[in-house]
Order: structure tokens, then sequence, then C-alpha cells
């Protein structure tokens, strides 16, 4: 249960028989974790795009009624946490954006670290913003290409060879679904069918919502175009070295999906495993903080063999603590999210294992949360090295000086969280995690080594 702001979820379909709305409305509602701040749904048909969007939840947003207000063939996606741009109505995706060729529907996942030097030179060709997220940058990139190319998909092909940084994109034209990945893979993208129908989506979770079948992962760089029932496949920026983002395995996904290869429930099993192999400590049972924790936290007592329980009952109807913008309104959330189960955790010995520890503060209350229930001693496990250094690529790690392991030792750390002792998982074992990956990682939130220059992007901070 970190402070980490969510990353954003996209879904697009495209069905010969109809009824995209309400599919992509369930399965942005098994997207949801990945963003829970505004959402919309964008649908063609007979090549004309409509949409609808708003801030809030899935279900919050959409009913029945609107849903049949957005009739269509093709549609696409998206729930969003602002990791650039405010949290506003008019920064909602998908954008849709009418041009000199009609009209483009626009869903992304992801950060580019250009977008200062690209804005400039947009405005200065008369270009005017009507949002502040850089989906829009993208947006008019591709309307300004597709003047000048044959095709929709070359126009996103020569936009992706000017974006840096990281973009997992649906875009909807009046007669193609187009499905696009970053050259290195930062953000997850995969695609499946069912029946006639074919679907693309952040995580392979949002299949099993639809009945669905997994087909593949999108391989970084690649362009999958749908046009008519028929797949078209663009591998010409494949091939480079590759960059997920690890945090994908270790907090963002959902335990139940495959991202490029690997289970997320087993890479976070692994993590606990590794944790417990790490260093010994004497316990009489092993807790995860839910969710992401929970995975951890019963590699962990496999691995050691200490009896794993279940230490946290989670308020399922309040939203994950970071999504609340102030801090105060954090706290409050934090204390109605959790409560402990007294009878497991009084005069135990207690193994704590969560996902992260960002500023501190919530790890610290969800401590005394146990320390209040009787725990005789709480030791906590972190399933991931300290943060130290900032995400450009998506994922609103604050600035390095917010992060408490630039500030502190781990022993100090585990003074203030009031622990007994701290482990976190080595730089290592964090890359052992996931030995089913096809993708090499990005750990530059905990080594600095960015997979790409990022100064445009500190700059522009």
């Amino acid at each position: 249960m970190s402070n980490l702001h969510e990353e954003c979820g996209v879904f697009g379909i495209w069905d010969p028989e109809g009824h995209c709305a309400e599919t992509t409305y369930y399965g942005l509602v098994s997207l949801q974790h990945r963003g829970q701040e505004g959402c919309g749904i964008a649908v063609n048909l007979n090549r004309e795009i409509t949409h609808y969007k708003d801030v809030g939840l899935v279900n919050e947003v959409f009913n029945e009624e609107i849903l049949q207000r957005l009739p269509g063939n093709m549609a696409v996606g998206h729930v969003r946490y602002s990791t650039a741009g405010g949290s506003l109505r008019e920064n909602v995706q998908p954008l849709v954006l009418r041009y000199i060729k009609g009209t483009l529907a626009i869903a992304h996942n992801g950060n580019i670290v250009n977008t200062l030097g690209l804005k400039k030179s947009l405005e200065r060709n008369g270009a005017i913003f009507q949002t502040t997220a850089d989906t829009e940058i993208i947006a008019y990139l591709i309307a300004r290409e597709r003047v000048n190319t044959g095709s929709i998909e070359e126009s996103v092909k020569n936009v992706m060879k000017m974006l840096k940084g990281a973009f997992s994109l649906l875009v909807m034209s009046p007669q193609k679904l187009i499905a696009a990945r970053d050259p290195w893979g930062f953000r997850p993208l995969c695609m499946g069918k069912r029946d006639n129908a074919y679907i693309f989506a952040s995580e392979s979770c949002a299949f099993d919502s639809i009945d669905a079948e997994y087909i593949r992962d999108i391989e970084p760089g690649e362009i999958v175009v749908v046009e008519n029932g028929r797949i078209k496949e663009d591998k010409e920026l494949t091939g480079k070295n590759t960059s997920l983002c690890i945090f994908e395995h270790i907090y963002f996904s959902r335990p139940d999906s495959y991202i490029d290869g690997q289970g997320v429930h087993e890479a976070r099993k692994a993590a606990g495993a590794l944790l417990a192999k790490q260093s010994k400590t004497e316990a009489d049972i092993v807790i995860g903080v839910p969710d992401s924790g929970l995975s951890a936290a019963a590699g962990y007592a496999e691995y050691s063999g200490i009896p794993y329980e279940t230490g946290f009952i989670k308020n399922k109807y309040i939203g994950r603590t970071f999504i609340k913008p102030q801090q105060s309104s954090r706290e409050i959330a934090v204390k109605m999210k959790l409560n402990t189960l007294k009878s497991v955790i009084s005069g135990k010995r207690v193994i704590m294992v969560d996902d992260s520890i960002v500023r501190g503060t919530t790890c610290a209350r969800i401590v005394n949360l146990l320390r209040s229930a009787g725990a005789k001693e709480v030791h906590v496990k972190i399933s991931c090295p300290p943060f130290m250094w900032p995400c450009y690529f998506g994922t609103d790690i604050p600035s390095r000086k917010e992060l408490i392991a630039n500030n502190h030792t781990i022993e100090e750390i585990g003074h203030i969280i009031n622990a007994d002792s701290l482990d976190y998982l080595s730089i290592e074992n964090l890359h052992k995690i996931a030995p089913y990956s096809n993708l090499k990682f990005c750990d530059a939130c905990f080594t600095g080594n960015y997979p790409i220059d990022v100064s445009d992007a500190e700059t522009s901070k």
C-alpha cells in the first residue's frame, strides 16, 4: 500500500457484432486499479466517432442509458490517473480530435519525456491546446503527419519516431483501430480475441472479464492495425533494447495478469521468497498489506516456513490511498481502508510484507495499527529496493527530496516507521523476480540508471 500514483489503463475493441461500448465498460472496470480519477469511452459507428467521459470511477461515470447512446463496432476506452496534467474533466481520455482528414480518438498510457519541446514547436505553428495532458500533443502530431502521409498507421509510426518516453497507444480513426507500443516497452499492451472481435488492453485480466482469449503482447515498437476484420502488423521499430517498468510486477498490475510472458502473482511470490532468503527473521506469522503485498507475503511464508495469516481486513469501497490529492485526505483514507484482525495479531511476532515505502507516512500508520492490535514485534519486509530517483515514464514518484530513502538510512527509516526491523529487496534479487519475462526491465527509480536521456523532462519540472 504505497503512496505512489497510479498508472492509466487503455482498452480497445473492433467487433462486427457491435455492443462495443458495453464491452469496453467491462474491460475498463477490470482495469480500474490503474486509474480512478476519470474515464471515458469513444465509439465509431459508420465512420462517425462519438464519446462520453467524466471524472470518477467507471461505474459512477457510465450507466446503461449512457452506454446505449454509444452504438458502434469500434471503441477505445481509458481509465486515468494524472501523471501529467491535472485531474480536470478536459484531461480525461480518450481525446477526440476533429481535423481536415476526419476524426481521431486517442487513449494513452505513459509519459512523454520531450513534451516541452514538442509543445513549443506546435504552438509556434499555431496550435492551441485545450488540455494539459501530453496525449493532446501526440494527437496533434498524428493529425499533422496524416495530412502528408498515405495512411493513419504511417502517421502513427512517424510520430513514434519523434517521441521520447513511454507510450502505449490506442488510436481510432473512421476506418481503423490501431495499437502501438513505444520501442522500449515501458508500459504493457496486449491483444485478445473473442469470436470475430479483436481486443487490445493494458493487461490480460481485462480479457478474462469479457470471455475473450489472450493472444499475445504487443511487441515494443510494434504497430497493429485492425481494418474490416483484417490484422496488419508493422514491426519496423521493434528489436531494440527493452525496458518494461519493473513496478508493473511489484505493484501496478493485477495479480491475475500476465505481462510480457510473466505472471504477476508468480513474480510477487518470487519477490517474497527472495526477501525471506536474503535475511532470516524469527517470527510467529507472516501477513501482507492488501492488495499487492499479499502475493509477496505468501511467497515469504512459503519459503521461510513461517505461517501465513490474514492480518488486515480491507474496506473494498475505499480507493487506493494515493488517489487522494491532499495528504490529509490520504491519512483519513488509510484509517478507513484497513482494519486489523486483533485475534490474529495480538501477542505475535509479526512479519509484515508490503510493496514499497515512498515518504514513509503510510507505512508508519500501518505499523502502528499492528502495535495497537497487540503485536509483540513488527518486522517490515519491502518487496522492492528503496526509492531513490523520480520516474519520468508514467509513475508519479515524487521528487528526490520527498523520498524518505534519500534522507535516511534503512535503520533510520525502520525507526521512523516504528518497526523492530526493516528489510528491502536487493537490486540483485529484484531482477530475479520475473524469469519468464520476454523483456528487460527499467529500474531507474531505484538506481538512477535511466534507459533514455531524461534531461528534457528534468528541465520541464
